[in-house]
């Protein structure tokens, strides 16, 4: 087991945000609008990309309606709502009123927390010790930090810690889900994640407000409900 591949793509993140942060001092508010409209296109062609890797439509639309269900009655997205604004107030760190501190921490954990790779360099680092997968998304991860920060400002910084510890328990935890996690598994995780993408794409460019917080336990069923599909 070996931890050093999340480390480094945490440090990455950080890296990356505290750059775009600087950069986005620079940058007039109209051409931050332009940036947001071609970000929100962009993480639609994410999203559309990973939902095609679906092989079973009825988990997929299970996962996403009892995910739905569940994250609502949790209130998932106000909680991280919440604390997006008490960190708002704690550092004074509003972002120009485009877009809040949650925004930024929602959309830049789940882009980086989603997606095979994610999930594969869990497993080759836990059970392998293995980090070349995650040093190659942390290279990645770097470039998408400086442009998400740069118009989203302070949330995608702090999604890094999220990064740590989703990565970190993945890894610690690799050798009981790997036998859970199979392809066809990864795949239904990824098509759901991907919707959740597709729906920050469209807020991102202010055509929509979900609250795309309340659907993140979709990402956890479908792995569960291709397990006891298996079963039959």
């Amino acid at each position: 087991m070996s931890m050093m591949g999340v480390l480094v793509n945490t440090v990455t993140v950080v890296a990356g945000s505290a750059l775009g942060l600087l950069l986005k001092k620079g940058i007039p508010e109209r051409v931050t609008s332009a940036v947001m409209i071609a970000l929100g296109l962009c993480t639609v062609y994410i999203g559309i990309d990973g939902a095609l890797s679906g092989e079973n439509v009825l988990i997929i639309i299970a996962s996403m309606v009892l995910g739905g269900i569940v994250g609502t009655l949790l209130d998932i997205d106000g909680a991280i709502n919440r604390l997006g604004k008490w960190v708002e107030r704690r550092f004074q760190r509003g972002d120009g009123g485009q877009v809040s501190v949650a925004e930024g921490f929602v959309t830049a954990s789940v882009l980086f927390c989603i997606g095979a790779m994610t999930i594969n360099g869990a497993i080759a680092s836990g059970i392998q010790g293995d980090n070349s997968i995650y040093f190659t998304k942390a290279t990645l991860d770097l470039c998408s930090s400086i442009m998400l920060a740069a118009s989203l400002g302070f949330g995608v910084m702090l999604s890094a810690g999220f990064v740590l510890v989703f990565q970190g328990l993945l890894v610690l935890l690799a050798g009981v889900i790997a036998p859970v996690l199979t392809p066809s598994a990864i795949a239904e995780m990824t098509c759901a994640g991907s919707l959740i993408i597709i729906a920050i794409g469209t807020n991102l460019m202010g055509l929509s407000r979900f609250k795309v917080s309340d659907y993140l336990p979709a990402i956890a069923f479908a792995p569960l409900l291709c397990w006891i599909v298996s079963l039959f």
